[in-house]
């Protein structure tokens, strides 16, 4: 269907108001979660083929994120589309003052394709709970995927209320020329600040939710055991193609070589002496990306891993060892299975490196030391983070997830997620039963001056 079409009818569509209940809303987001269920099978088997993921990698990563996103918004969406009163200063008496959340209208939201489901579904919902309109734009480069997100969302609702847009830059490039009322787009920094320089142009509101290299500090009070299972598991999710994915590893020196072997030795326990062989282990998008990583991995560093199969697109989990800033692996975010360790001396050395680099979408500090770890997340900048794990601080809808700087603008998950796809107005209802006169001109009465001073006093 024609772009301007489907815009127009959205318009249409949200301006006739039906959006607005919050009656409306809940019905949708429930027709929304039993269209899903029922098509569970598909999904799984979509990033099976874009991704190779296993049913599991699947239902924990992408089908029950959306679903507890679903059952969340469905059970608090009532309340948050009410507003709230707030307190109103004696000098506006009589009158009372709140704040309204309203809905922007028409959204575009832009999906990438390492998470293709979760990252579209859901700040659907958010945007649904919320009370807009529509467009989602899932990524050309995971098809299977992009294919069942158009079935769910054409079986859920007509084209004037949600529709889906499939294609290549082409289709990126014509949304990006029209006029919507806020754009979400996730991906990379490159292509945000595309995104950014086209919404400048219409003065459209954007929500950025970008990536960067996340670091993981390991101190030498770490359980380094529990460190390196942990964030083995983070890392190597998804075959490393995560945003929040640990991108190196600052290790503190004097614990190094130990905590090196414990990575290898999680490394063997979670994906086997043979990760090709691991029906559960997926692997990289497309050969562009496979052959970007590859390029990456420096074979006189590897302590385990470095290993690839160009017929299945497989790079193995593998981490480098002695890496330095100077390295190839540390010039760009991998977003791959390739986990570099740097070392530190002195924690003073981790808050002068970090102050230098942009800022991170996510951050990882393992330690017992309640100084560290309060130290790191009070001075560190970075979108959101864990305390002796990796991954799971986006796993709840009760925290906002979102990055800052170079790695994103705004936040959405739960309420943060309404708030991001709503503009607050503020609303003061003055009464009628009285008007006092001091706002007024002349400006000469006594009362005036006696306020006068009553205030600035």
């Amino acid at each position: 269907m024609d772009i301007d079409i489907i815009l127009e009818k959205q318009r249409k569509y949200f301006n006739s108001g039906i959006t607005l209940s919050a009656e409306f809303r809940i019905r949708m987001l429930k027709k929304l979660r039993d269209t899903i269920k029922k098509y569970g099978d598909d999904i799984s088997a979509a990033l099976k083929a874009d991704l190779g993921k296993s049913t599991y990698e699947s239902f924990m990563t992408e089908l029950g994120p959306v679903t507890c996103e679903l059952n969340y918004m469905i059970r608090h969406t009532r309340k948050f589309a009410s507003g709230h009163y707030v307190y109103t200063p004696l000098n506006q008496f009589a009158s009372v003052s709140r704040k309204h959340p309203s809905p922007y209208g028409s959204v575009l939201i832009m999906s990438p394709w390492n998470y293709p489901f979760l990252l579209s579904v859901d700040p659907l919902i958010d945007a649904i709970a919320a009370g807009n309109t529509a467009v989602v734009k899932p990524s050309a480069y995971s098809p299977a995927t992009s294919r069942v997100i158009e079935k769910i969302i054409a079986e859920c609702f007509p084209p004037e209320y949600a529709a889906v847009i499939t294609g290549g830059r082409k289709e990126n490039a014509a949304l990006l020329d029209k006029k919507f009322d806020l754009v979400f787009f996730t991906g990379s920094q490159s292509v945000g600040k595309e995104v950014l320089r086209h919404t400048a142009e219409t003065l459209t509101p954007a929500v950025l939710e970008l990536g960067g290299k996340s670091p993981c500090i390991v101190d030498s009070t770490a359980n380094l055991k529990l460190a390196a299972k942990r964030i083995v598991f983070g890392k190597f999710l998804n075959c490393g193609q995560t945003c929040v994915a640990p991108d190196y590893i600052l290790c503190e020196r004097s614990v190094k070589d130990k905590f090196v072997k414990e990575l290898c030795r999680q490394v063997k326990a979670q994906y086997g002496e043979n990760p090709f062989m691991n029906p559960d282990y997926g692997k990289i998008i497309n050969k562009k990306h496979f052959d970007r990583l590859l390029r990456l991995i420096d074979s006189g560093k590897v302590a385990v891993g470095g290993s690839s199969d160009e017929s299945s697109l497989q790079i193995a989990p593998t981490v480098m060892d002695n890496v330095t800033w100077d390295d190839e692996v540390m010039q760009e975010e991998i977003f791959g299975p390739i986990l570099p360790v740097l070392v530190f001396d002195k924690l003073d050395e981790v808050f002068t490196l970090l102050a230098d680099k942009q800022k991170p979408l996510a951050l990882y500090i393992f330690s017992s030391d309640k100084k560290h770890i309060r130290e790191i997340t009070s001075r560190c900048s970075f979108g959101g983070g864990c305390v002796n794990d990796t991954i799971t601080h986006l796993m709840t809808s009760k925290m906002g997830f979102g990055g800052v700087g170079e790695s994103g603008m705004g936040a959405y998950h739960g309420k943060d997620g309404f708030d991001a796809f709503s503009h607050t107005k503020s609303i003061m209802d003055k009464k009628t039963w009285i008007d006092i006169p001091v706002r007024y001109q002349p400006y000469k009465s006594e009362f005036s001056k006696f306020l006068m001073h009553l205030f600035l006093r």
